[in-house]
């Protein structure tokens, strides 16, 4: 066999074709100058692809749930035996879940079901730091029940919904699909706004008006165990209650403690509350024709239940138009704070528990106001503190009267028991003198009672207003961590029946104070107060108030709103002081007696009223004398 040679010329041929091969890979070669801009330009499409992602990275397309996924003739066989002419949905791919984000939600989304299996709000945390959820592990339920016309029965809670994401200017819509072909499905679309709780959300049907069967109801069952967000889950269970608007604007609400059911027509939302959030599904378009509602405590023992506080349950029939399904609602999910809830202009803000009546409207047109123009310009605590001083000042005349009233009746006290002393054989002749002393000189025990009366209107909005102030929650005060819940000073190491396993300092500075505004107002209230034959002893009663109250305030306030007892406390220090101001510079006890003897002398004329009386009594009387007269004979 030959072999090849390389001659000398050969080998000069290579090393020419080499050199002239790199001479102009040498001259091609990209300037300093082309080489930083072509860097520049590869940086910038990476940032143009990342930005892409950012601004979009939820939303996806057609293609991205093509129809790729065959099944074989058996498994179409068997979905379609499962699922009837919805046997499509089953060929269908998708996430499991689906998770998108807003200013102030994170959501995930189930694909079999359609609906939330979380609802996070990204802006709050409990009372261990720990974010809130309102919707996680299974506590909710939302599914539709419906019939097909060839004679099936579904609900959505185990059918395979096709999700897809989109964008709408700023706007993030979901679309959960079940599917029976591209042009026939039914829809659960959600359309999520920037930095808003409220979800607008519809349920419609497309292509369907051959497949449902219109003559069997499609009903809406809505299901959520409330989650505990508080450090106290009986306080938070106490303020945790399902209430509803309907009649074109009547409100309602189911029991705040024990289980309970309603069935109701004409509703217009449904409001799941969870103490300082809520859940809430509201009726866009007509009211549910009717809902059948029920709650059910879950807390029989707080040392045990620590987890959820009522089950809800909601049934909600659903009307066809034209064999198709289409229902516009809304779904909020977020704190239970009147401005945030009163901007939907639905009446949600009624679903706070201001109290009813005139208690109510105090809080609304007074105090929620006051509060909140308070806490612009100071922190929390001293807004309450400000506040409780406005207040008192407003209510001093009132306890202006009150203590005139128990100066009045203190004077008169020997005189009256003078005039009992005399007539004590004749009960009838010692009340009219009683009473004709008492209207000479212009004082009555009424006249000290009414006063008192007069402010309880402000003192029961107050005690409904202090545990649903939103504002309030997670802000500190002195030694109280939570305005919003029970100021812990010490954890015991058992749990006292009522009171708890642990000691707060706020209702013990408040049982304090009111013990000395009572030994106070009711010792001289006792000292002053006449005791009649065949009455109770006022002054026994009162006595035992004294030690009652403070109790009361002790044991029951224990775990309320820290912010409640500070109220209280330093309401009751400023009664105080204005009592010795009343009476050791404003009233002065010789001033009320000349005054009183001054009355004694003009002529008083009785009213109607007081003459009406003074005959049933002297009927009264002469009955029990001819009764006696007859005993005798």
């Amino acid at each position: 066999m030959e072999e090849k040679k390389f001659d000398a010329k050969s080998i000069i041929g290579f090393i020419l074709i080499f050199g002239i091969l790199v001479f102009m890979m040498y001259q091609n070669q990209p300037t300093p100058e082309e080489l930083e801009a072509q860097k520049k330009a590869e940086q910038e499409q990476v940032e143009a692809a990342n930005s892409s992602k950012q601004d979009d990275p939820l939303v996806t397309t057609a293609n991205d749930y093509a129809n790729t996924q065959t099944l074989d003739s058996t498994q179409l066989a068997a979905a379609q035996g499962k699922l009837g002419r919805f046997g499509y949905a089953a060929t269908l791919p998708g996430d499991d879940v689906t998770t998108v984000e807003t200013d102030v939600f994170e959501l995930k989304f189930n694909r079999i079901g359609g609906h939330l299996a979380q609802v996070k709000l990204k802006k709050f945390v409990d009372y261990d730091s720990v974010p809130i959820y309102l919707v996680k592990d299974n506590n909710s339920a939302f599914n539709l029940t419906f019939g097909t016309s060839d004679n099936r029965t579904f609900n959505t809670q185990e059918l395979p919904f096709q999700p897809k994401v989109t964008k709408s200017g700023a706007n993030t819509i979901i679309s959960m699909r079940f599917k029976a072909s591209e042009t026939a499905f039914l829809e659960y679309r959600y359309e999520l706004k920037p930095d808003d709780y409220m979800i607008d959300f519809s349920i419609k049907s497309q292509g369907l008006s051959g497949v449902f069967n219109t003559s069997q109801p499609i009903t809406l069952d809505w299901k959520q165990k409330g989650i505990r967000h508080a450090k106290s889950i009986s306080y938070e269970n106490r303020y945790t209650r399902l209430t509803y608007m309907y009649d074109d604007g009547k409100v309602d609400k189911l029991s705040q403690m024990g289980d309970d059911d309603e069935t109701e027509t004409e509703v217009e939302w449904l409001s799941y509350r969870q103490f300082f959030f809520s859940s809430i599904l509201v009726s866009n378009d007509s009211p549910f024709k009717s809902v059948a509602m029920s709650s059910k405590n879950l807390v029989d023992d707080e040392e045990i239940d620590t987890l959820f506080t009522k089950m809800y349950t909601s049934k909600l029939p659903l009307a066809y138009s034209g064999g198709e399904i289409n229902k516009s609602l809304g779904l909020y999910y977020g704190p239970t704070e009147a401005a945030t809830l009163k901007s939907y202009d639905k009446g949600l803000d009624q679903s706070i528990p201001f109290g009813w009546g005139i208690f109510g409207w105090i809080n609304k047109i007074i105090f929620i106001p006051l509060f909140g123009f308070l806490i612009q310009y100071l922190p929390h605590g001293i807004a309450i503190v400000v506040m409780t001083i406005l207040v008192k000042i407003m209510l001093s005349f009132v306890q202006y009267k009150q203590f005139l009233s128990q100066a009045k009746m203190k004077i008169l006290k020997p005189e009256l028991d003078a005039v009992r002393e005399k007539y004590k054989d004749n009960k009838l002749k010692a009340q009219q003198e009683t009473m004709a002393i008492q209207s000479r000189a212009g004082a009555s025990p009424l006249s000290g009672c009414l006063p008192g009366l007069m402010q309880i209107p402000v003192f029961y909005a107050l005690f409904q207003f202090f545990p649903t102030a939103f504002d309030l929650r997670q802000k500190s005060f002195l030694w109280a961590d939570d305005l919003s819940s029970y100021d812990s000073i010490l954890e015991l190491p058992f749990s006292i029946p009522f009171y708890g396993s642990h000691v707060s300092l706020f209702p013990i500075l408040a049982a304090v104070a009111i013990f000395f505004y009572m030994k106070m107002t009711t010792g001289q209230q006792v000292a002053s107060q006449p005791t009649q034959e065949g009455m109770p002893d006022m002054g026994k009663m009162m006595k035992y108030m004294i030690y009652f109250s403070p109790l009361l305030m002790l044991v029951f306030f224990n775990n309320y709103a820290s912010g409640l007892s500070l109220y209280y406390f330093i309401s009751n220090l400023i009664s105080i002081g204005i009592m010795l101001v009343i009476k050791n510079y404003i009233i002065d006890e010789d001033k009320v007696l000349a005054k009183i003897e001054v009355n004694k002398t003009k002529p008083k004329k009785q009213n109607k009223f007081q003459k009406k009386m003074a005959e049933m009594m002297e009927q009264a009387e002469a009955q029990k004398q001819a009764q006696q007269k007859n005993k005798k004979k």
